[in-house]
């Protein structure tokens, strides 16, 4: 199907949707506007929204076709470490209402869910109860109004299953799974060391309606996995939102991210010959990033 933002989104007619451009990071946006390292900023959708509202906005206004959320954290395991726990369904709501604000028509919310910080494949937390804490989660936000649920940031195949499961079945939305491949000699693993062909017969096996990867490597370093993704199967469309290149610290301890506007746009026409069918950013992509991105996949698609 065409692109309409208006348009609902269903699991049966994700799979017609064209190649799309999503957004780029959340975090160091977010530390722009005055957050701290190693502050949960989903708290700021209660407590600063316009902040928030603020970065949605610009990346709809830079061209993002899809934009997620600031709920990367806003599950019970890792807010109840702030003491929080009972603000679950407010954060997560709130935060797929102000991407929804700043979407306007123009693009699609997909919101995000993140790791809890615990290994269910280790035993750290029971795969029944992470389902539990993840449904909460995917039920609030879809509450909010999100067009579909992106589990990001996995590692733990395990976790991510759990989350999975969950939000298909606290939800009616797309649900898909996004991965970090980091390590490895090729850096084609996971921390956990979970391969790409794992990542996406799970992802199949569970009702995903797409996969991935994001953050840990540059957008340069997803093409050779976009491609990996490609060659499992054609049953699931590939999600690839890479960071602006290799983070350097700071001497206060933030994390700065040196790849250009220019390297997004020249990963664009490699990433989509892959296969990839949405593209973004991740750690240290600004609107700029996306901007460029935006520019060279219509290019590419001329």
């Amino acid at each position: 199907m065409a692109f309409d933002a208006t348009k609902k989104l269903t699991r049966a007619n994700f799979q017609s949707l064209p190649v799309l451009c999503t957004d780029g990071a959340w975090g160091t946006e977010l530390m722009k506007l005055g957050g701290k390292p190693g502050e949960v900023k989903d708290f700021w959708n209660v407590s600063a929204p316009e902040k928030v509202l603020q970065v949605a906005k610009s990346y709809v206004d830079a061209g993002s076709q899809i934009i997620l959320t600031n709920t990367f954290s806003a599950n019970r395991i890792v807010l109840a470490q702030h003491k929080a726990a009972q603000q679950v369904t407010e954060l997560n709501k709130a935060g797929a209402e102000i991407s929804k604000k700043a979407a306007a028509g123009k693009a699609y919310v997909f919101a995000s869910i993140g790791p809890t910080g615990k290994m269910v494949s280790m035993g750290d937390l029971d795969a029944k109860e992470a389902e539990e804490v993840f449904a909460e989660q995917a039920a609030a936000l879809a509450a909010g109004g999100a067009d579909a649920i992106v589990v990001e940031t996995q590692a733990d195949l395990a976790e991510a299953q759990a989350a999975l499961r969950a939000a298909i079945r606290a939800t009616k939305i797309p649900v898909g799974v996004s991965f970090t491949f980091d390590s490895g000699k090729d850096k084609d693993r996971t921390m956990m060391g979970v391969t790409v062909a794992q990542a996406y017969e799970m992802a199949v096996a569970n009702g995903a309606s797409f996969v991935g990867a994001n953050c840990g490597l540059g957008i340069e370093g997803y093409i050779p996995i976009a491609q990996a993704f490609a060659q499992c199967g054609k049953e699931l469309p590939i999600w690839i939102k890479g960071n602006a290149g290799k983070p350097e610290v700071e001497p206060d301890g933030s994390s700065v991210y040196k790849a250009t506007p220019e390297v997004f746009a020249k990963a664009a026409k490699p990433l989509l010959d892959c296969g990839a069918h949405f593209v973004g950013g991740c750690c240290g992509s600004t609107p700029d990033h996306i901007r460029a991105l935006v520019d060279a996949v219509r290019s590419a698609q001329k």
